[in-house]
C-alpha cells in the first residue's frame, strides 16, 4: 500500500533534518579548510575548485535532479559556507535587479555583500580601490556584440579576469499599470533597447526609446510615471513593484550575455588550469601592411585556437587599433606560452587580461 500524504511529509521532514545536520558538518569542515588556507597564505575562494566539485556531482548524479539544479544547489551551499568567514564584496552595474546582479549571484551564490554601482567606471574604480573584492561586468552579447566600455576599461585597469559566466537574457516590459495602452516612453540600457528593437517597432512604434544607465534604473524610473515602461528582468519587476505586461520581448530567442569576473591579482592570482580554459589578451601592432597577418601567424605556428577576435580604435588619430583576443587553453600550456612569447616580440602593446576557466 502506498504511503499517505502525511507519511510522505513525515519522511521528507526527517530527510530535511538529516540534510541540515550534514550541511552543518560540511560547513564545519569548510571552516577548517579555510583556517589551513589562511595559515598557508593561500586563496580561500577557488572558482576552479568549486566548478570541479559541481561537475563531479553532476556526473555522479543518478537521481531525478537535473544537472542545472545540482549546480544551483551546491553553489548556494558553498556560498553559504564561505560567508561564515567573510562575505565577498561584489561590484556590479546597479541598482538591484539588473542582469549584472543576476550574473554575480549565478557565479558567487547569494551569500555576498552587494555593491551596486551606477556606471562601469564606478565598478572598476571600486574594485581597484579595494571597496569591492570582485567585479562582474558584461563583456559581450551574442546579438549586439561587445560591450565597448568594458573593453576600454580593461586596457588600463590593474584588474585581471579570474572567471566568467553566461546568462540567457529574457527581457520583459515592466509598468505600473497592467496594460499596453498609452505608453509614451520605453527605458532601458542601450544594449537592451537594441536587443528588442524589432519588437518595439512592431508593438510600440510611437513610443520614445530612452537610454538609461541600466535596465534596473529604467524600472526604478518607471515607478514615477504610469506612461513610462522599462525593459528589464523579472527580478527588477519584483524589486520595484511593476507588472510584466509583455514577456520575453527580445528579438533573439537565444539571447545570451557573457560576463567577466575581475579582481586585483593580490585578491586572487591566476586560477589553475582545469582543462577547459581561456586566455584573454589585448594587443596592438604597428599600422603597416600585413600587420594583422603577422599577429595571427604565431597562433598558427604553435597550433593555438582562437575563439574571439575583436578590434577597438586606439583613439590615437592614426587609424590604429587594439585587438582583443581569446585563446583556447591555459597560460601554462606549452603551446600557449610559446605563442604568447612570439606575439610579444611583434606587438607595440601587449597585455594579458586573464587566464581562467570557461563558463557554461
Amino acid at each position: 500500500m502506498a504511503d499517505s500524504l502525511l507519511e510522505l511529509r513525515t519522511k521528507i521532514d526527517a530527510l530535511d533534518r538529516q540534510l541540515l545536520e550534514l550541511l552543518n558538518a560540511r560547513a564545519t569542515l569548510a571552516g577548517d579548510v579555510g583556517e589551513i588556507k589562511r595559515a598557508e597564505g593561500s586563496v580561500v575562494f577557488r572558482p576552479d575548485r568549486e566548478a570541479q566539485v559541481i561537475g563531479g556531482l553532476q556526473q555522479a548524479n543518478k537521481g531525478p535532479l537535473k544537472s542545472e539544479s545540482i549546480a544551483h544547489i551546491w553553489r548556494e551551499v558553498m556560498s553559504a559556507c564561505r560567508s561564515l568567514e567573510s562575505r565577498h564584496r561584489v561590484a556590479y552595474l546597479g541598482p538591484k535587479g539588473t542582469f549584472s546582479e543576476l550574473a554575480a549571484l549565478q557565479f558567487f551564490g547569494t551569500s555576498i555583500e552587494h555593491i551596486p554601482c551606477a556606471t562601469f567606471d564606478d565598478i572598476f574604480q571600486a574594485t581597484t580601490a579595494g571597496r569591492a573584492d570582485y567585479a562582474v561586468v558584461p563583456v559581450e552579447n551574442n546579438t549586439e556584440g561587445v560591450v565597448t566600455r568594458t573593453l576600454d576599461l580593461l586596457l588600463t585597469a590593474p584588474l585581471h579576469i579570474v572567471g566568467e559566466t553566461s546568462l540567457l537574457i529574457r527581457h520583459n516590459l515592466l509598468r505600473l499599470e497592467n496594460s499596453l495602452d498609452n505608453i509614451e516612453v520605453v527605458m532601458a540600457h542601450p544594449q537592451a533597447l537594441a536587443q528588442c528593437q524589432d519588437w518595439l517597432t512592431a508593438h510600440l512604434p510611437h513610443a520614445e526609446r530612452r537610454a538609461v544607465a541600466s535596465n534596473a534604473e529604467g524600472a526604478k524610473l518607471a515607478r514615477e510615471n504610469a506612461a513610462w515602461v522599462a525593459i528589464a528582468s523579472d527580478r527588477a519587476g519584483t524589486e520595484f513593484g511593476l507588472y510584466s505586461i509583455a514577456r520575453a520581448i527580445q528579438d533573439d530567442a537565444f539571447n545570451r550575455t557573457r560576463f567577466a569576473v575581475l579582481c586585483l591579482p593580490s585578491t586572487m592570482p591566476t586560477p589553475v588550469a582545469t582543462g577547459k580554459d581561456c586566455v584573454s589578451l589585448v594587443v596592438s601592432v604597428p599600422n603597416k601592411p600585413g600587420a594583422v597577418y603577422e599577429l595571427l601567424a604565431p597562433l598558427k605556428t604553435h597550433g593555438v585556437s582562437m575563439s574571439r577576435f575583436e578590434s577597438r580604435p586606439a583613439r590615437s588619430g592614426q587609424w590604429e587599433y587594439y585587438f582583443f583576443i581569446d585563446l583556447d587553453g591555459h597560460i601554462t600550456d606549452k603551446a600557449i606560452a610559446a605563442a604568447l612569447d612570439d606575439l610579444k616580440k611583434i606587438c607595440a602593446f601587449f597585455k594579458i587580461l586573464g587566464s581562467y576557466a570557461k563558463g557554461d
